[in-house]
């Protein structure tokens, strides 16, 4: 009998993260779900059947401590992340820039070195990293947010390059316009009439299903296939600062 595969999916308890969890429980993964959220991933992994784990990606003693308990890992989702902020660079708070640096860069980092033993171990491991379009352009407003996930990207490439020869793959996944919960509220501090404006006219964003789905898809290719980097957008999305408004 076959032993079933583990995923570890950080930032679970809500949007792109839930939403990843559930498609790999779905896809025949044993799911791990962590976040700061403890009553929102038990629930979840009740759902699905997984296991929950209370986890702030950014303590590395407590990162290392869960991944000394943690036994077999077959995919590690680096799905932990978000923007605080819309200020120019001249303005930008420096505290809300350390504070998207340590979740989006640290946390991948933290996270990905605590459980390279045992993705090693596994055989055939997966390392995904989860960034976005503003990891590869630039936009007015996102200095602090763009500056963090293309520390990501640079993350995923490099590591790409130092495991090459090994049986791990590592993914990156960059999503374009995704109207998932809580990301543009909390972006802009809890103004819901400014996070509601990203999305004014958009027919179609994405959503966070779709981005589970494209995870899901990235993982399950055989062994030998890796998806350097998939870049996701609505098809109103032609680019950062491109995007197709009915109002």
């Amino acid at each position: 009998m076959t032993e079933q595969k583990v995923a570890v999916v950080t930032g679970a308890s809500s949007g792109i993260g839930a939403a990843t969890a559930r498609r790999l429980a779905a896809e025949g993964f044993e799911v791990v779900l962590t976040a700061r959220r403890t009553d929102r991933i038990e629930a979840l992994a009740k759902e699905i059947g997984g296991r929950a784990h209370t986890l702030d990606v950014t303590d590395r003693t407590a990162v290392d401590a869960f991944a000394a308990g943690l036994g077999r890992v077959d995919v590690l989702v680096n799905n932990a992340g978000g923007a605080i902020g819309a200020e120019t660079v001249e303005h930008g708070d420096p505290a809300d820039w350390l504070a998207m640096y340590q979740v989006n860069v640290l946390g991948v980092l933290h996270m990905t070195q605590a459980l390279l033993p045992a993705l090693r171990a596994s055989g055939d491991g997966t390392v995904l990293v989860m960034s976005s379009t503003a990891a590869l352009a630039a936009y007015e407003g996102g200095g602090g947010y763009v500056a963090a996930k293309h520390a990501a990207h640079t993350i995923a490439a490099t590591l790409r390059l130092e495991l090459c020869g090994e049986p791990i793959r590592v993914i990156e996944i960059a999503p374009g316009m995704v109207k998932s919960e809580g990301f543009a509220v909390t972006r802009f501090r809890g103004d819901e009439d400014k996070a509601a404006a990203v999305y004014a006219g958009v027919a179609e964003p994405l959503d966070s299903e779709d981005i589970a789905d494209t995870v899901a898809w990235a993982v399950t290719r055989p062994p030998h296939v890796n998806i350097d980097l998939l870049v996701v957008r609505p098809r109103a999305q032609a680019a950062n600062h491109k995007v197709h408004r009915e109002l």
